[in-house]
């Protein structure tokens, strides 16, 4: 499977902003749900937010009413805006792959993950 690609990430300081990219490269049948995790340092790697084919997101707490995950207009591309950005949130953040629909309806899990994309966060 293609790993997703991210982008975006960079240094800010707290209260500035940020937008991810990120998008599974080349030609697919699947439609994916996607999502985005972090990781900081010493920390296990976390949820943070998901967007589904049918438009359903979610978020964790943390993030709510800063984040916001969206579609991209190219096919598997998703965005994560980030506004009023905390220290606690400098991570690398991480896009995935969570299931392919297909165009007949079915669907899998996928589990499939980019590399990371660096957000730091001075106060």
């Amino acid at each position: 499977q293609v790993r997703p690609v991210e982008s975006g990430g960079g240094s800010v300081q707290a209260g500035g902003s940020l937008r991810l990219s990120c998008r599974v490269p080349g030609y697919s049948v699947c439609n994916y749900d996607m999502a985005w995790y972090r990781q900081a340092p010493g920390k296990e790697r976390e949820f943070v937010s998901r967007l589904e084919t049918d438009g359903t997101t979610s978020y964790t707490d943390s993030v709510k009413g800063r984040f916001t995950i969206s579609r991209g207009d190219a096919k598997n591309t998703v965005y994560l805006q980030m506004i009023s950005l905390k220290p606690e949130d400098t991570a690398m953040y991480y896009c995935k792959t969570v299931q392919c629909h297909t165009p007949n309806g079915s669907w899998y899990a996928s589990n499939v993950w980019g590399q990371g994309t660096q957000v730091t966060v001075s106060s």
